[in-house]
């Protein structure tokens, strides 16, 4: 398997189907690793390692690829387990998120997966917050445990949720607090980071982690609020990639349903720019974020707030 990417079109074709692909892998032992395969850019034999100082444990070293150095991550490590023995006969899975490239060494690539998402579950409640999970599913009778790449990544380079001091004039804050968000991922590393960012704004945050879970809160708020929702949401922050109903399902929903389909909906994603801003406009939703970028955020309340949106 030397190369999985896929273009835009070929990629759109999932879309508004809660459908899946995930790329199914393993690192030590025989438990099967998946991440979404939209997120993965290629599968190769693992080229000369360079060294870096003061480099954070989980990091490898750095390889040369297309004219780019990209960080190696030995993902075993990165989660907790024992680290990964690497030599020129190691395999690394190549990816993007957020606009950055990193690969993570693992101890073998399997296949690739199609799935519907209601076939993909949450983590067992029992598992705590401090696992590296955003879900599980099944395949040919195991257990498939999926990754939660971006908590990985956020440890491994710490992101800022914050605003700088006077992003925001005071008359823009008190236009914003008491208003009130919606915001729905499966990954608890967004959900906070996001919840930090709206609540030093002033902004109620009310939270859900799969579309399905997401499009009841709505329905709920539909039924306690007097009046058209939208006048009291003032957004719905989706992320794409969630189990049970993605992103994508859930916009179409919204906009299916007379209580919510006037909802000002923003895609919130670490998938790629391209493959966004096209799936944007193919469900209806209004406006598409990269995740972790909390000014992008900022500048989105600010704008619904002054009807510039």
């Amino acid at each position: 398997m030397s190369s999985v990417l896929k273009n835009v079109d070929s990629r759109t074709n999932l879309v508004g189907q809660n459908r899946l692909e995930i790329l199914l892998f393993r690192l030590k032992g025989r438990q099967i690793y998946a991440i979404n395969v939209f997120k993965v850019q290629e599968v190769l034999g693992l080229p000369k390692l360079t060294m870096m100082p003061q480099r954070h444990p989980a990091v490898i070293g750095v390889v040369y690829l297309r004219g780019r150095s990209v960080p190696v991550v030995d993902l075993s490590m990165a989660i907790g387990l024992s680290p990964i023995k690497h030599d020129e006969n190691s395999t690394i899975i190549v990816t993007e998120y957020n606009s950055t490239v990193q690969a993570f060494v693992v101890g073998g690539v399997d296949r690739i997966v199609n799935l519907n998402w209601e076939e993909v579950l949450p983590p067992p409640a029992g598992a705590g917050h401090s696992h590296y999970l955003t879900a599980i599913t099944h395949h040919e009778d195991q257990i498939v445990e999926i990754i939660d790449v971006e908590k990985v990544l956020s440890e491994i380079v710490p992101m800022n949720a914050y605003l700088r001091d006077g992003y925001l004039d005071d008359e823009m804050v008190d236009q914003i607090r008491g208003r009130e968000v919606v915001m729905v991922d499966d990954s608890h590393t967004a959900l906070g980071q996001a919840r930090v960012t709206f609540e030093s704004m002033g902004l109620k945050v009310h939270q859900a982690t799969d579309g399905a879970q997401g499009l009841e809160l709505l329905r709920r708020l539909a039924d306690e609020t007097d009046g058209p929702l939208e006048d009291r949401v003032l957004m719905l922050v989706t992320d794409a990639e969630m189990p049970r109903m993605d992103g994508y399902r859930l916009t179409a929903e919204v906009r299916a349903d007379s209580r919510l389909q006037n909802l000002f909906v923003a895609l919130h994603t670490s998938l790629s720019g391209d493959f966004n801003l096209a799936m944007t406009k193919k469900v209806g939703c209004d406006a598409f974020l990269s995740k972790f970028q909390p000014e992008q955020l900022a500048d989105l309340v600010r704008k619904r707030v002054a009807g510039d949106l």
